[in-house]
């Protein structure tokens, strides 16, 4: 009964900034790491960020390093994803993760529960 909803997403340009959010609920949301990907049209979906529990350990993709920042909010059950200096190849579809387990993984396989996205796209 876990549920992830993902919001912010909208059409900006480049160099734009945009911060999305996770809202969690449902069964327990205690001791879990969490995670962001996106997935672009005719591409894989990707690892973006990773944070763990509590929230003192962060992981980023090569791509998205300097640009964009994973938080969250344990006490409202919330997780973000700031994102800076937009890119147009940032253009995706971002997905919000949980896994029930303390440290980030970087791959789909090692998370449990996906919200269904919210699309992002950069325009030049």
């Amino acid at each position: 009964q876990v549920q992830l909803v993902e919001s912010g997403g909208r059409l900006v340009q480049a160099g734009d900034s945009l911060r999305l959010s996770c809202a969690v609920s449902g069964r327990t949301f205690s001791s879990w790491a969490m995670g962001w990907f996106r997935q672009a049209p005719g591409k894989e979906r990707e690892f973006v960020a990773g944070i763990n529990w509590p929230g003192d350990g962060t992981a980023y993709a090569d791509s998205v390093k300097d640009r964009f920042s994973i938080s969250r909010d344990n006490a409202k059950n919330m997780v973000y994803l700031q994102m800076d200096s937009l890119k147009p190849e940032d253009t995706a579809v971002y997905v919000c993760a949980a896994r029930r387990y303390g440290r980030y993984g970087f791959t789909r396989q090692e998370y449990d529960y996906w919200g269904q996205g919210t699309q992002v796209t950069v325009s030049s």
